[in-house]
């Protein structure tokens, strides 16, 4: 039997449910977000209803056809310049006014298009009528309601799409670009828009009905709340301090788990090895070096991330998000750098490699290249354990878990907020000198807030963030650990590799506070930096494998035996925040680049920064104390 094939485009302004719904039809995936230009890739998928196969492509979110933005300007081409079986325009209910804008210049250039409008369920919440047939009637084509987050309107939304596809009249042949470019002239003159203006707000008069006129009151007062000078900022790092705590604690316990689990397993693996007849060092390599230190990645690395992605998709998807770009912009434009680059500095909390990613949504390539170099000086979850435990060993003091664990997450915040202040500095230097430029102007919605959705958060967070972000660590780190295990165990004239490194390090690294361990230590923990105290852990018990410890405590002794002083932990922490990104990091950077030239800037200007950074530290504390 033959399948009919359609291909349908999903256009409108952005935070108005397109990927949800796109999501929901084909059963993908993608991650929505809640900030303007999050789609910045055109995706595509595929759904089956009645013996007919539709494409979906979900177009980049975009206000007009007057692009203001690279993504604006992808979703205008492809909304004038391509041919499709339908065009499905989704509007917010809440915003229709503002989204009818975007709608009737779509009409101008779809001649077979309908209108889906999205969150009837928060328009009915906030009073809102919206007579559908009234507007169809206007419009002139087919008008559906749907609440995409809880399913309802989408068969009635794929019934009508098979109507409109298999009756569709219009040449697929294509009308002249040429023609199409003086219709978006013509458009875009100041008379057209002030005429579409008018007309949006007539249209939106007629249908629409409030029953209270405030309907946006909670949202106003919350936004007095999250967005003031006064509160904002306590608030967000109440958030930011809460966060971290919930996932320390969190994490403790599922990572001992895992841990004594790879634990257990390495027996009968060594047992197998030695079954096989294999050679000592091939079982070395294998089972001491790549086993070794890819269950410790996974155990210190899992646990947190699954608590700390989930947490922060609840903040995105509840609205709160872009309330924390608002906060930090002003900040963002005194360092002449973009007011997005604090969105993807919060996705760097996850994986730095993430946020380099998501620096996708900053249009200006300069402001771009300025967000991506300094990520990095957000700590990622790989970070996290072994800041936690010099913190805890050093800092925190041994009283009750509870307060123990709320000072650690305390004293990790000010590390952050000191990652951040380091962040606006090096924007600031970035752009008066390799990247001078004066910083551009963006629209930065602010989202209504909304009950997030738990269950599909933390499925979507699980999935897309944690498994991805672990499985690409996992492949870095397996030729980690067989490095670090032949470092550890060939010897040349009776020392090692790496207490050879470790001694000729060791005179630099003392000058900026550290030692020749500590040092060797972020140098091979490049591919992944879960694994920097267990490579000092190693090196001082001169174990030749990664080892794990049994207490705080019991590593605390082995630190100071070997030195350890506060000013060592203190450099030590401060390294870890300001230092060169990881091997995934710096993969991900010569992705979005396409450039050695700037990947290798994104790791010499954070490493020479907290080389400055531990330098001064190490001179003021050694007066100091």
């Amino acid at each position: 039997m033959s399948c009919n094939m359609y291909s349908v485009a999903l256009a409108g302004n952005p935070n108005v449910g397109k990927s949800t719904i796109f999501n929901s039809l084909t059963g993908m995936h993608q991650h929505t977000g809640n900030w303007s230009g999050k789609t910045v890739d055109m995706a595509k998928g595929t759904f089956t209803y009645k013996d007919s196969v539709f494409e979906i492509i979900d177009l980049p979110g975009t206000y007009s056809l007057f692009y203001s933005s690279k993504e604006e300007q992808i979703a205008r081409d492809l909304i004038c310049f391509n041919e499709y079986d339908c065009m499905v325009i989704v509007a917010d209910a809440v915003c229709l006014e503002r989204n009818l804008n975007l709608v009737l210049q779509i009409l101008e250039f779809s001649g077979n298009s309908l209108l889906c409008i999205n969150l009837m369920d928060e328009a009915a919440k906030k009073g809102i009528e919206i007579d559908l047939a009234k507007l169809s009637d206007i419009l002139g084509i087919t008008v559906i309601g749907t609440s995409a987050r809880n399913k309802e309107g989408l068969d009635e939304l794929k019934k009508n799409l098979l109507f409109l596809c298999e009756n569709n009249s219009v040449n697929r042949s294509g009308t002249d670009i040429s023609e199409k470019k003086k219709k978006l002239d013509g458009l875009s003159t100041d008379i057209a828009a002030d005429t579409i203006l008018e007309k949006s707000s007539r249209i939106y008069n007629e249908c629409v009905t409030l029953i209270h006129n405030d309907y946006d009151h909670t949202d106003r007062k919350l936004d007095r709340l999250f967005t003031s000078k006064i509160t904002g900022y306590p608030i967000m790092l109440l958030m930011l301090l809460g966060i971290f705590w919930i996932t320390i604690v969190g994490a403790n316990y599922p990572s001992a788990l895992l841990s004594e689990m790879f634990d257990s397993l390495k027996v009968p693996l060594t047992d197998l090895f030695v079954r096989l007849g294999v050679s000592d060092t091939v079982k070395g390599i294998f089972i001491d070096g790549i086993y070794t230190t890819l269950t410790w990645v996974v155990s210190v690395m899992l646990p947190p991330m699954a608590i700390f992605f989930p947490l922060f998709s609840l903040l995105e998807d509840s609205g709160y998000l872009p309330r924390v770009a608002f906060n930090l912009d002003k900040y963002f434009k005194k360092a002449c750098a973009h007011g997005k680059q604090s969105i993807t500095m919060c996705m760097g909390f996850g994986c730095n490699a993430c946020g380099v990613t998501g620096c996708r949504i900053i249009d200006s390539p300069r402001e771009r290249l300025i967000a991506i170099i300094t990520n990095t000086f957000v700590p990622c979850n790989g970070r996290f354990p072994g800041l936690i435990a010099l913190i805890t060993i050093f800092f925190a003091g041994a009283g009750t878990e509870t307060g123990s664990t709320f000072k650690a997450a305390l004293i990790l915040c000010l590390l952050i907020l000191f990652g951040i202040s380091i962040t606006l500095a090096v924007s600031k230097i970035l752009s008066k000198t390799i990247l001078k430029g004066i910083p551009s102007s963006f629209v930065l919605e602010l989202p209504p807030y909304r009950k997030p959705q738990f269950i599909q958060v933390i499925i979507r967070s699980i999935l897309d963030r944690t498994v991805f972000v672990l499985g690409r660590a996992v492949v870095v780190a397996a030729p980690a650990g067989a490095v670090i295990w032949l470092t550890a165990n060939v010897y040349i004239d009776g020392t090692s590799i790496l207490n050879i490194c470790t001694d000729f390090l060791d005179p630099f690294a003392s000058l900026i506070g550290l030692d020749g361990v500590i040092l060797t230590a972020f140098i091979l923990g490049w591919p992944a930096n879960e694994i920097v105290i267990p490579i000092i852990i190693m090196t001082y018990m001169a174990t030749g494998t990664l080892t794990d410890y049994s207490s705080l405590a019991e590593l605390k002794f082995l630190f100071i035996d070997n030195g350890w002083t506060i000013t060592t932990a203190l450099c030590t922490m401060l390294f870890s925040i300001v230092h060169f990104p990881c091997a995934t990091t710096c993969l991900t950077v010569y992705k979005e680049t396409k450039s050695i030239k700037w990947t290798c800037a994104a790791f010499i200007i954070p490493t020479l920064a907290g080389i400055l950074v531990c330098f001064t530290a190490n001179i003021v504390l050694s007066i100091a104390l």
